[in-house]
């Protein structure tokens, strides 16, 4: 797996870049031979087409790229790699400046091109390798590449060698490699130090649930990420059918997140203080599973009515989020593979987000765009919060009916942290169905570009 730039002393193809209404005037601007071979390859500069033009020996002299029209460009994210990923191995440099809009995302797009997941088998694959453009900045798109894959990594690989001491492990890298603090509760000292909700929800398992808790520097305004790491959701005593559990070794998509997101941060050398809380559980049968019915008293006092073992993602978030707000953070944010609804709403590539405030909203949504990390808010809908009221105890963990399934999950979440106008929930899916451009079929991160972008305005750095 390759996700960094070439060096420059290499030799290297030039690209020309075109789209399907500046075909003609860029290929017109080519020697005849170069004309006569692009025609016949039948090239029109469409979304994803790419020619190879040799010299008169046979070698490649240079590379044209299709960006395709405007329809193509907007249904489609990495218009680049879309492009480059028909082209052979071998090293190639882009024009300068590079003439597109988001520049350095479409080239990190190009960079992401050598993912693979490697743990198990490995590939050898002939990649068309990058120069860095000059005027980017080769470090942060090689960061985001880094990032990226270890999210990837982290959701790609099974529970049978991903579950929460595993988690713990990666967690002890960062902090080992950054110079941060770590703290794990693990098993019983959970219900000792006040987490009962997240021991209830993994004490089924033989592997010990845990609360990881990661810290890193001193100074600036406080951040703390909170990751859902569930390694495995059967759901419980509501076990899920085949179907359904096919893919949850994915559950611990937010913790996945939340650690790299948390590396990216670091590299870039952002001015803040980082926390990352992770409970990490399994969510197993056993005749110590929490049961349906069953009334959980949480760390902020809150009593919860267990309406479904399968909604165990916000009963370890409730605890982690009001852990961290003990702490008093400037800005709390939790990535969370939560609910099926977000997916039924939304989609697969589209993850929603929600935030009491505007301006939250409007930062995100614009680096949303500039980072090619599409994401979507939805509300908390005030006039949806009986629905999460059962009246045994103050809360339910999933309220009756399926309608909203998003919204009440992200209600209930903020009923655990002290100021609401500090918080933003991400509800992830964090895996995608089939290869697209700059994208590999399996886990994929969501969200995390978009607040990396985003962070210096959101906290004022």
């Amino acid at each position: 797996m390759t996700l960094e730039f070439i060096s420059e002393d290499h030799a290297s193809i030039p690209v020309l870049l075109c789209n399907s209404d500046t075909v003609n005037e860029v290929v017109a601007g080519l020697a005849a031979p170069a004309q006569r071979w692009i025609a016949q390859q039948g090239f029109t500069g469409g979304f994803g087409e790419a020619v190879l033009c040799p010299t008169a020996s046979g070698e490649a002299k240079l590379a044209i790229l299709g960006l395709g029209d405007t329809q193509s460009r907007a249904r489609n994210r990495f218009v680049l790699a879309a492009a480059a990923a028909k082209l052979p191995g071998g090293v190639y440099k882009l024009p300068e400046p590079v003439p597109l809009e988001n520049a350095e995302y479409e080239v990190l797009g190009w960079l992401l091109l050598g993912y693979a997941f490697e743990r198990y088998r490995s590939t050898s694959r002939a990649l068309p390798r990058l120069i860095a453009p000059s005027g980017m900045d080769k470090g942060h798109i090689e960061s985001l590449a880094k990032s990226e894959a270890l999210c990837r990594d982290l959701i790609n690989t099974p529970a049978s060698d991903m579950g929460p001491a595993e988690i713990e492990v990666v967690a002890r890298q960062l902090a080992a490699q950054y110079h941060g603090t770590l703290d794990v509760i693990i098993g019983e000292a959970l219900i000792d130090q006040n987490f009962p909700m997240i021991h209830a929800v993994g004490r089924a398992s033989p592997n010990a649930p845990r609360l990881i808790d990661l810290g890193f520097g001193t100074t600036g305004p406080k951040l703390t990420l909170v990751g859902k790491g569930v390694c495995f959701d059967t759901g419980g005593l509501n076990l899920k059918p085949g179907s359904s559990m096919g893919l949850m070794k994915k559950d611990m998509g937010g913790a996945a997140q939340a650690l790299a997101l948390a590396q990216l941060i670091l590299d870039l050398n952002l001015p803040l203080q980082l926390r990352v809380l992770i409970p990490a559980v399994e969510n197993a049968v056993s005749g110590a599973s929490f049961r349906p019915q069953d009334i959980l008293i949480s760390r902020k006092g809150l009593s919860v009515e267990i309406n479904n073992t399968d909604a165990e993602g916000r009963l370890l978030l409730g605890d982690a989020l009001s852990y961290a707000c003990e702490d008093q953070p400037d800005l709390i944010v939790s990535l969370a593979t939560l609910t099926g609804a977000a997916r039924v709403a939304l989609g697969p590539q589209l993850a929603p987000f929600y935030t009491n405030q505007d301006a939250i909203s409007e930062m995100l949504m614009q680096a949303s765009k500039t980072s090619l990390d599409p994401l979507w808010r939805l509300p908390f809908w005030e006039g949806y919060e009986p629905m999460i009221e059962p009246g045994i105890a103050d809360l339910d963990n999933a309220p009756a009916g399926g309608f909203a399934g998003s919204i009440t999950a992200a209600l209930f979440l903020r009923r655990f942290v002290a100021e609401a106008d500090k918080y933003i929930h991400f509800d992830i899916y964090g895996w995608a169905p089939k290869d697209a451009a700059g994208v590999t079929k399996g886990g994929t991160s969501q969200g995390i570009r978009a607040l990396a972008s985003a962070l210096p305005k959101l906290l004022s750095l």
